[in-house]
Order: C-alpha cells, then sequence, then structure tokens
C-alpha cells in the first residue's frame, strides 16, 4: 500500500470527526434543563426543557423534553457557533392540540433571529424559515409523512445561501436564503402547545 494516500485519508478522518460533537443528554440529571444550553423562547409564552428518562429514546436512557406553551419554544446551544456545516437531531412528536412538531436551528443571532426547519405530524409537511426579529416566515415546505408518537431524523446542511433538509434519511428540500450570512448558534426548536421529545443531537462544521 502506498503510504502516502493512507496518511492523508486518515488524516482528513481525523479533522471531520473533530469538528463534529454529538450529544444524548445521558449525562444530564433528570428533572433539570440541559447544561449548557439556554431555554427560552421567541414570543410570547414560557418553554419548559428539562431532561427527562425516556425508554423509547434512540440511546437512552435520556432525553430532552419540551413541555411548555409559548409561540415558539427554543433551546440554543451555548457556545457553539457554526457558519457553514450542518446539524441534526432524533426527535418524537408525543402531543398537543394546536401543534406537533421538532425542528433545528442553526445562524442564530439570538431567540429572535435564526434559521429553522421542522417537521410537523399535524400537518404531515417539513418546511424551512428564516425567523427575523420573531417574525418566522417560510420559504419552503413539502408534504411528507410524519408519524405522531414515533421517533424521526431531521437534518440540515448549510454551506453560504443554500440548504439541504433531510427528513428519516430523505433529501425532501434544497433551497436558497440570504437572510443570514454570519455564524451562529445551533439549537432546537417546537411551537405552540407540542410536547416533543429530542436525543442525539449532532452539530459540526464543514
Amino acid at each position: 500500500m502506498n503510504p502516502i494516500p493512507f496518511l492523508l485519508l486518515t488524516g482528513a478522518l481525523a479533522t471531520t470527526s473533530a469538528l463534529a460533537e454529538t450529544i444524548n443528554f445521558d449525562a444530564a440529571p433528570p428533572g433539570q434543563p440541559p447544561p449548557g444550553w439556554t431555554g427560552t423562547n421567541t414570543g410570547q409564552g414560557e418553554a419548559k426543557w428539562t431532561i427527562v428518562a425516556d425508554a423509547s429514546a434512540p440511546s437512552a436512557p435520556n432525553v430532552l423534553k419540551q413541555s411548555g406553551v409559548a409561540t415558539y419554544p427554543v433551546c440554543l446551544k451555548d457556545g457553539a457557533r457554526i457558519k457553514d456545516g450542518f446539524v441534526e437531531v432524533k426527535f418524537k412528536p408525543v402531543s398537543g392540540q394546536k401543534d406537533q412538531a421538532g425542528g433545528v436551528i442553526w445562524r442564530a443571532q439570538d431567540a429572535d433571529n435564526y434559521y429553522i426547519a421542522r417537521a410537523n405530524a399535524l400537518e404531515d409537511n417539513v418546511t424551512i424559515y428564516h425567523t427575523i426579529h420573531g417574525r418566522r416566515v417560510s420559504f419552503q415546505n413539502v408534504d411528507t409523512k410524519v408519524a405522531p408518537a414515533a421517533w424521526h431524523t431531521l437534518r440540515v446542511d448549510f454551506a453560504a445561501h443554500r440548504f439541504t433538509v433531510t427528513f428519516d434519511g430523505r433529501k425532501v428540500i434544497q433551497a436558497t436564503d440570504d437572510s443570514f450570512s454570519a455564524a451562529g448558534q445551533v439549537g432546537l426548536w417546537t411551537k405552540a402547545d407540542s410536547v416533543t421529545l429530542f436525543d442525539d443531537f449532532s452539530f459540526g462544521e464543514k
């Protein structure tokens, strides 16, 4: 074997893994807010982000649960600022009369300004939005089955003004938007009275 290509490949793999992180919430004590995160909301109401035990979790025993009621509950990862990269999470919509949604946030400047992609089990669709000064506006939407009370995987890859949304392993949206170009935080999102569980939150730079 030629050693040079092997060494180059090894170095590339090491660099890629160093830039990515996965959080499974298992080291955090149940009943408490997630350490290293800021739980808040966009708009009115009061979000409630809490670590809980859940036997159905993809990586048991713990998950992050949102059970408050607010316009848009938001939970941002402290210290993680990414311009180009990816964000991914496994989520389970549990209940909600107005909404049963789970989403990921990227390039967040604060709790009122960010990109968000979400899947909704009441509407059976996936949508990508920008939220500017607390006002959420969609710029692409696709109908797809989002089963309630089941675990799903939602991922967004983002580079410059281009975004690719993947739902349960299938690319469902490719979109462009120029609202936010600077690096920002990544995080999680729900809407209204959605009770949603989250596990295996991953993010990284590219």
